[in-house]
């Protein structure tokens, strides 16, 4: 009989020690498993340009319409629909946006210097009027201003921090997005892509 107690005691532990291979190697796998989950998505994240001035490529996706009043013209506005046909750069920014500071003299002037060959949209987002109208008027900025003070567009856009621009080809569809201030370099790739000449 107690060979028979040794016999089936051994055989119990086979059966647990398997059992418990198997359960651990299961958790194993599910470990690994989340962990290269993690290991992609973070690296997805990253390689998508959500850093101060850095382009990202989206999907082919239709830009959300907009139809805002201009900033300091009372009765006029500003829509997606009055370009439509037309390839369109769309710049959200903010008089409170220190990177904003930098960025509008420079579409400023660009947007002077290639007047009639591009059409630039600014999107004042979550700003004070007075402070929005002084902040535009010292930079130069000659372009149409929608006034969004609720930051109903930025977030349609999908915009949670300032300043972003998007490209839009003549069909609105979205071709590139820079998130941060943009440089020279950023408007002609991205009026290259837009224009289907990139």
């Amino acid at each position: 009989m107690g060979q028979q107690t040794w016999a089936g005691a051994i055989g119990e532990f086979w059966r647990v020690a398997v059992r418990h291979k198997v359960i651990s190697s299961l958790i194993a796998l599910c470990v690994a498993g989340s962990l290269a989950g993690i290991t992609l998505a973070s690296s997805a994240s990253g390689a998508s340009g959500h850093s101060t001035g850095q382009s990202a490529r989206p999907a082919d996706v239709a830009a959300p319409a907009f139809s805002l009043s201009v900033l300091g013209r009372s009765g006029q506005h500003v829509s997606l629909g009055q370009y439509s046909g037309r390839p369109l750069i769309v710049n959200f920014f903010a008089s409170w946006c220190e990177p904003c500071k930098t960025e509008t003299p420079l579409l400023a002037k660009f947007y002077r210097t290639e007047k009639g060959k591009v059409v630039l949209v600014g999107l004042d987002e979550n700003d004070v009027l007075g402070n929005a109208m002084s902040f535009t008027h010292a930079d130069g900025v000659t372009y149409p201003v929608g006034w969004d003070p609720q930051f109903g567009v930025a977030s349609a856009y999908g915009v949670n921090a300032l300043p972003q621009t998007f490209f839009l080809d003549a069909r609105h569809r979205i071709v590139d997005r820079i998130f941060g201030a943009v440089t020279l370099a950023d408007l002609q790739k991205g009026i290259a892509l837009a224009t289907g000449k990139g």
